[in-house]
């Protein structure tokens, strides 16, 4: 067993529970369109994009249907997720002063997360997220207010008491920022959780990304496409073997079929939960891994964290946007019982 290995399995046994998000505080437009809607953007379905302000509205003023809107963000869905399940969370970020910031503050609060929030006079940042008939959501990102956080801003005892710094990795984006992020976790005595994001973040970031997994990241999370963007194997046991050279802990998401697990030898298959065609995959990946750290912090066995991941990931398909309903939380938790 690697001293690294070891170290985070030493550190999984500390009193600490909670579980700190850090992104982007974005608002998320949820809209229903074809794939001739989504081909006039120009965008790749399934990726991420950066666009400004001006984008979004004129891709909105062109939508046939009325948009959903909902506080968002990759790492808030998956604070959130965390505080739903009955854990300790917090998020951290930056809004603008207005109206939707209020809303963002205020949804964090009811769902029993910790708001660590700065402020901008520039908009909050918010997602325009097309999703089309085969439930695949591509998305195009306003970063707004978000994007103004500053390194200096995370060592003002964010991550005082967290078991586990959750990063999204849209962060990849901003170099200066991720490092300080990841700096501040670990001077915390936190361990670090990547998640890849989207497999265009990892195209144009894979050299930075390779650099801060190898020295830095202690659990790296990735959907298949992802993986195969990182480590460049498409079967999703290579990839994954590739992952844990560079982190204690890995996971690869395959969507319907499931999920795989590895940390040092062991390599742990997760079998999908439920048979339901997804009505939207919009928050998959961010509420697998409130499920997963959940358990993780929480001493569960790699395997019942991946059940309980599982759990979490395909509720949230149940539903258009990054939100559970509250039956879908009721049969969370039975999965819980049975950990």
């Amino acid at each position: 067993m690697t001293d690294r290995l070891m170290d985070v399995r030493e550190k999984l046994k500390s009193e600490n529970k909670l579980i700190v998000g850090v992104g982007s505080a974005l608002v998320d437009i949820l809209c229903n369109e074809d794939d001739a809607f989504l081909e006039q953007t120009g965008a790749a379905k399934g990726g991420m994009i950066l666009v400004d302000k001006a984008f979004i509205e004129n891709t909105l003023a062109r939508a046939s249907s009325n948009p959903k809107i909902v506080p968002g963000g990759s790492a808030c869905n998956t604070a959130v997720g965390v505080g739903k399940l009955g854990g300790q969370a917090r998020f951290v970020g930056k809004c603008g002063n207005g109206t939707w910031g209020q809303l963002f503050r205020e949804d964090l609060s009811k769902n029993k997360v910790d708001p660590v929030l700065f402020t901008s006079d520039s908009p909050t940042g918010r997602v325009l997220s097309v999703i089309t008939p085969d439930a695949q959501r591509s998305m195009f990102t306003y970063l707004g207010a978000s994007s103004e956080t500053q390194p200096q801003e995370l060592t003002n005892g964010c991550f005082n008491k967290a078991a586990v710094v959750h990063i999204e990795g849209y962060l990849l984006f901003n170099p200066e920022l991720i490092t300080a992020a990841i700096s501040a976790a670990r001077q915390s005595g936190a361990l670090v959780s990547l998640d890849l994001a989207s497999y265009t973040v990892v195209e144009e970031s894979r050299e930075l990304l390779n650099r801060i997994v190898s020295r830095s990241v202690d659990i790296v999370i990735a959907n298949e496409d992802e993986a195969r963007a990182f480590t460049g194997f498409s079967d999703e046991r290579k990839a994954l073997a590739a992952l844990t050279k560079k982190a204690a802990i890995a996971v690869v998401k395959v969507g319907e079929r499931g999920s795989f697990i590895a940390s040092g030898d062991q390599m742990i298959q997760i079998d999908p939960i439920g048979d339901d065609r997804a009505v939207d995959t919009t928050g998959a990946g961010d509420l697998w891994a409130s499920g997963f750290l959940y358990g993780l912090v929480n001493g569960f066995s790699l395997e019942k964290c991946g059940q309980i991941g599982s759990a979490c990931g395909y509720e949230v398909c149940q539903a258009v946007g990054a939100t559970v309903p509250d039956e879908g939380w009721t049969r969370i938790k039975k999965v819980l019982e049975e950990c």
